[in-house]
């Protein structure tokens, strides 16, 4: 999950540098000054952007795609221990082996 909230994260930033590029071609002739002096505070502002929109991608994908998991798990194990489920429970003489 860490890594799909990753690659979300990754996307949208991309795709809001590039719409920025686009917007911001009248700062083309200030590149070198605006790198030199305020490089430090964009990518600090960069990082903490970076930060908070993972964790929203990530905290939205826990709240959609995880849902009734506990649920759904428990009604498993039920079936585990009952000996209905198609998977046999683990026997302690196959773990001393």
């Amino acid at each position: 999950m860490i890594a799909n909230a990753l690659i979300v994260t990754i996307a949208i930033l991309l795709a809001l540098a590039f719409w920025l590029m686009g917007q911001l071609k009248f700062l083309i002739p200030y590149r070198s000054i605006l790198i030199h002096q305020y490089g430090a505070v964009i990518l600090a502002w960069f990082a903490i952007l970076f930060v908070n929109i993972f964790a929203a991608v990530y905290v939205i994908q826990r709240k959609f795609f995880l849902k009734d998991t506990g649920r759904k798990l428990s009604h498993l194990d039920m079936q585990v221990v009952s000996g209905q489920a198609p998977v046999r429970p683990p026997s302690y003489d196959e773990e001393q082996h």
